[in-house]
């Protein structure tokens, strides 16, 4: 009987995977107090690639899932990412394994899962195998989630033409954009890699520098501070939210702002922008209202398949709203794969040696350069005595 609490002989030690619990079914909150060695475990349908790279920089011991990791609607890429990183992964173990008590140290052996010598839960260990049949079996209901895309996006859309095609319900804000270049970092798909190739960019252009959710982290980690953050402060730091960066909340619709009271709690100063969609396309539609002259973004969502892999009908938004931003819009996602520095240390030492040997043939072919040559061997003759001198005197 699945997920229900009964007594078996104890587990084979050998394949035994353990460590103590960290609880949470919000993969993302999870992933701030996940340390190596622990068992994380969460309820996660479709576990999508950003939070599997999450997971797997914490260096878990095991990863739990209460859901399916692939439901079978999209080939979502987040098991395949935990698999291929050696993160033992155990799917479907039912909602009663999210009441196991934090800290707890767990054992898990061939996707059972016992708390001391208690059996709690059973479900399926995912191997690479068992990966690539699912994704298979889930590309070939692909197009029904393409159509679901569709009909997402013309609702979208419908209720919010006005602020897409005119900025209806923008807020002011005192960040001064208008006729500057804008960064817009959200925690996504290698931005770290791309935080790194764009430093001399930074350096050059000194952008507006705005955070979405924990991309304000990330800006700071690399060494800036970000002039605006935007989202539903779920994911970002007390650090961050005070660091002085103008504060924008992503509000719902109907008015309801999840992360309004932290930020009130703070006491940093804010705005509230009610909007549908994710909060990347707010900071996107944000910054084109208020007149920046091109856009960066780095770490957000730019293909279908990383629509779909987010498993949230709300993606449709962020295709309308990079056909709203248009041509101001530059994806530095890639960049990094796409150039990388070939110049090693040596080779730029060769170099300089190389240059400073053609420079004294240069000068040595000439009579000024004769003299010249001869002044500077004489100074370091003169040097040599002193330092000999001082060094190697009488005592």
């Amino acid at each position: 009987m699945r997920a229900s609490l009964r007594r078996r002989n104890p587990a084979p030690e050998a394949g035994v995977v353990s460590g103590p619990a960290r609880v949470d079914p919000r993969t993302k909150a999870l992933t701030k107090r996940l340390r190596p060695g622990d068992v994380a475990v969460i309820d996660h349908l479709d576990l999508d690639r950003v939070s599997a790279e999450a997971l797997v920089a914490c260096q878990p011991a095991a990863v739990l899932n209460a859901a399916r990791s692939t439901s079978g609607r999209y080939p979502n890429l987040g098991p395949e990412i935990l698999v291929s990183a050696g993160v033992p992964l155990v799917d479907d173990l039912g909602a009663d394994v999210m009441a196991l008590p934090e800290g707890h140290r767990l054992r898990i052996v061939d996707g059972c899962v016992y708390d001391g010598e208690t059996l709690v839960a059973e479900g399926v260990e995912q191997t690479p195998q068992t990966v690539a049949a699912t994704m298979e079996e889930a590309r070939a209901g692909l197009s029904v989630q393409l159509e679901s895309f569709a009909a997402n996006t013309m609702d979208y859309l419908r209720r919010e033409r006005e602020l897409l095609l005119d900025g209806v319900g923008v807020p002011d804000i005192a960040t001064e954009i208008d006729g500057r270049q804008v960064l817009i970092v959200v925690r996504g798909y290698h931005y770290k890699e791309d935080l790194v190739t764009l430093r001399p960019y930074i350096r050059e252009y000194r952008p507006v520098l705005i955070g979405v959710d924990g991309g304000a982290d990330a800006i700071l980690d690399a060494g800036w501070k970000p002039d605006m953050i935007v989202g539903d402060m779920d994911s970002v730091s007390d650090r961050a939210l005070t660091c002085g960066a103008e504060v924008v909340v992503h509000a719902y619709r109907d008015g309801r702002a999840p992360g309004l009271a932290r930020v009130e709690q703070l006491g940093v100063r804010h705005v509230v922008f009610p909007a549908t969609g994710t909060s990347e396309d707010v900071a996107m539609l944000l910054a084109d209202d208020k007149g920046a002259e091109l856009i960066v973004a780095v770490g957000t969502h730019a293909t279908l398949v990383e629509f779909l892999d987010k498993g949230r009908s709300g993606m449709a938004s962020t295709f309308l709203t990079r056909l709203r931003v248009g041509g101001k819009l530059v994806d530095a996602k890639g960049v990094s794969r796409l150039y990388k520095h070939r110049i090693s240390n040596l080779q730029v030492a060769l170099l300089i040696v190389a240059g400073l040997l053609a420079l004294g043939v240069a000068l040595a072919s000439t009579a000024a350069g004769q003299t010249l040559l001869g002044l500077l061997g004489a100074r370091i003759d003169d040097l040599t005595s002193w330092v000999g001198g001082l060094f190697g005197g009488a005592p």
